[in-house]
């Protein structure tokens, strides 16, 4: 079989089968992007720390036969990851000390976060939740009602952010009973939902997942993560497409990678390329010091050189808040 007809047959069958040909071998994404293993950095040790998970979907956009291709460079286990950087740990941004209630965590002042699941399409080697205990504090059905009642009894809250691993996981049926669920609570103003799916798996964003979202009695906003323009194909544009048509407002967070995105014509092609597919750039984050990501760390001083040249050369609404989160902090901190 062709590499053509391979992907054509590929991106024709459903999301969940699209998901469950992930790339999860180093060797078989090194077979298809025309790569040895000799020609990579790559480390076994790393791979069993932290799995790689690569869907086709993403692998198609990464240039066959380059070692240093930026998405690669996101979805590939290194020795790097092995090694000490100070400042590094399993909890850079103070989640556990956030928790609320099995699956909530509460932050910010009028916004609670809903751990949905553990899993998702892709693992990005920077995750900052990439040695989050899971098992401990991820909704299940049976915890799913003590959520909902902790957000019911706080009329503070006014907006639930969905996230995870990645909400839009969730099958249709649960995705829909939920947020049927978040919509009869009479403060909640609007349901954020933060997926990387709409760029990794496209194919989730389906006619019954949109008139789920469409047909939701609150706003929902949909914030994505995309770090770099050729992580935008014709895939991915038309998941943005049929999201604006539905009506959903459309974000993007980044994160400031060395090696994927450090620099200033990465940065306005980014930005330039998500608006004309429909999304606002809205973040652009400084690394969360996760174990096992020091290797990507850009420094402050980097990266505010990189939002300066950003300004002169872009319009306003198309330069992303450059920010940086920290434990305990009331909000996300703007880099000035």
């Amino acid at each position: 079989m062709t590499e053509h007809v391979y992907e054509t047959e590929h991106f024709s069958q459903t999301w969940q089968r699209q998901l469950s040909g992930a790339f999860t071998k180093l060797d078989a994404l090194c077979g298809y992007l025309g790569l040895t293993i000799d020609d990579l950095p790559s480390a076994h040790a790393a791979n069993q720390n932290f799995a790689l998970k690569v869907p086709l979907s993403f692998a198609a956009s990464i240039e066959k036969g380059n070692p240093r291709d930026p998405l690669l460079r996101q979805v590939l286990p290194v020795a790097d990851e092995l090694g000490h950087f100070p400042g590094f740990n399993d909890d850079p941004v103070g989640d556990l000390a956030a928790v609320a209630e099995i699956g909530v965590l509460h932050k910010y002042q009028g916004r609670v976060l809903l751990i949905n699941t553990g899993t998702c399409a892709i693992n990005c080697r920077y995750c900052f939740r990439r040695n989050f205990p899971y098992a401990e504090i991820q909704l299940s059905k049976q915890k799913q009602q003590a959520a909902l009642d902790y957000i019911a009894a706080d009329s503070s809250i006014s907006e639930v952010i969905l996230s995870g691993g990645d909400p839009l996981l969730l099958n249709d049926v649960q995705l829909a009973e939920l947020l049927k669920q978040l919509q009869q609570i009479s403060h909640i103003k609007r349901i954020r939902i933060h997926s990387r799916l709409p760029i990794v798996l496209p194919a989730r964003i389906t006619d019954d997942l949109l008139a789920i979202l469409g047909g939701s009695a609150k706003p929902v906003v949909m914030v994505v993560h995309c770090n770099h323009a050729n992580e935008i194909n014709r895939r991915v544009i038309t998941a943005f497409s049929r999201l604006k048509r539905q009506g959903i407002t459309t974000f993007n967070q980044a994160v400031l990678l060395k090696g994927v995105n450090d620099n200033a014509d990465t940065l306005c092609e980014l930005s330039e390329r998500l608006f004309e597919s429909c999304v606002i750039p809205y973040y652009l984050h400084l690394l969360d010091k996760v174990r096992g990501a020091g290797h990507f760390e850009v420094s402050t001083e980097r990266a505010l050189e990189l939002n300066l040249a950003m300004q002169s050369r872009l319009p306003g609404y198309l330069v992303p808040k450059l920010v940086t989160e920290r434990a305990g902090a009331a909000s996300k901190q703007l880099v000035l």
